[in-house]
């Protein structure tokens, strides 16, 4: 046989593997997942979501079944995703807008030749009954995680809020039985116009569910639902026991201790702040970041006069997305040069020798024009 014709040979053969190959691929299908169903037990936003699996799974006893579980308001750019084997989640959602899931069965092994076959979605949505119009939700809804040791969160009333409205702040995160309502609120003329929530370390670093509802007589007031993570809402207290001091070597030296209060020292970055004078020209403020360090060293590029030097603190990106800056400490260091504190000594030293030299130049006047032999009294002439 000639050398084309086995190159022919095996050619024809290898195709007729690799088609027969993709031809059991290729009829290898599964079905989606059953009776995708979402249910609200209470808690706020989070909603359980359960499916069964799909009829023909049992055929498939040598291949692997997964489940491909998307997630996601209405109007969010992004679907959530998660690859499980389970047939149940809980997962959180603005319950102002429509929550919208979606599955696909997943099936890989012998019985796929290895390759992943995927069925089709099959999908669900959920939506709770909103009630009153949107302007009659509460305004201006702020939240700040104080010192990580209480959360204030505070509120505006609504413009369509009728006289006597009453607010009441529920929430909820992984570890509660059941909703909580706020027992410590701030009012402002009898309303509740803010929270304080106190001892929630358990539910740093989870989704915290907030709804703010109003009721009145005869008026139906739309409720505000918010999920909050409690580490981005972290602001510190300003750092403590300021301390400036300048070298020789014209090198400033600023040291502080951490805020007080329950914040992790190791999730604090700081910012230095120096305000120096040039001259009669206005003075300007130049900024230093340390990551999670209390002391800089700062060598000085110019002869200014430093006027002021000051601290704040905030989260860093090692535990938390994005958190608000402490309040600036409040002391300003005014710090000179040597020759200016060599100077600010020397100045009273000469002024009290030139103040001597003329009360003595003027006793000496006074006594050349007093009398022979009179005395001089202090109280005439000087």
């Amino acid at each position: 046989m000639a050398l084309w014709q086995l190159y022919a040979l095996s050619v024809a053969l290898v195709s007729s593997f690799v088609a027969s190959s993709s031809s059991s691929f290729y009829h290898t299908a599964v079905a989606p997942p059953q009776d995708l169903q979402i249910s609200d037990p209470g808690l706020l936003g989070s909603l359980d979501i359960e499916w069964k699996p799909p009829p023909n799974v049992q055929a498939f006893n040598e291949c692997t079944v997964k489940y491909k579980f998307e997630y996601r308001n209405t109007g969010d750019r992004d679907w959530k995703v998660i690859f499980t084997r389970k047939l149940k989640f809980r997962v959180g959602f603005d319950l102002s807008r429509t929550a919208e899931v979606k599955v696909q069965t997943l099936l890989e092994g012998r019985c796929t030749n290895d390759v992943e076959v995927q069925s089709d979605w099959i999908y669900a949505t959920f939506q709770v009954p909103l009630q009153g119009k949107l302007e009659s939700e509460v305004q201006n809804f702020h939240c700040i995680y104080h010192d990580w040791e209480y959360l204030k969160c505070t509120w505006q009333p609504s413009l369509l809020a009728p006289r006597g409205v009453r607010y009441g702040l529920y929430y909820w995160y992984e570890g509660l039985d059941h909703a909580a309502q706020c027992d410590d609120y701030i009012q402002d003329h009898g309303i509740n116009i803010g929270c304080m929530l106190q001892n929630l370390s358990q539910a740093e670093y989870k989704d915290l569910s907030i709804c703010v509802n109003g009721s009145v007589a005869a008026t139906l007031l739309r409720p505000l639902y918010v999920t909050l993570r409690l580490h981005n809402l972290a602001k510190p207290s300003p750092p403590k026991q300021l301390v400036v001091s300048m070298s020789a070597s014209e090198q400033l030296h600023v040291a502080w201790s951490p805020p007080g209060g329950e914040t992790p020292p190791q999730c604090l970055e700081y910012e230095v702040q120096l305000a120096e004078d040039q001259g009669e020209a206005k003075a300007t403020w130049a900024s230093v970041s340390t990551q999670m360090e209390t002391a800089l060293t700062i060598t000085r590029a110019n002869q200014s006069r430093i006027s002021c030097v000051r601290v704040r603190a905030r989260t860093n990106i090692f535990c938390a997305d994005q958190g608000f800056w402490s309040e600036w400490t409040q002391e300003c260091f005014s710090v000179s040069r040597k020759e200016d504190k060599q100077l600010f000594i020397l100045i009273p030293v000469i002024l009290s020798l030139s103040s001597s030299f003329i009360i003595c130049m003027l006793i000496g006047q006074c006594k050349k024009r007093s009398p022979a032999g009179k005395p001089l009294h202090a109280s005439v002439g000087c």
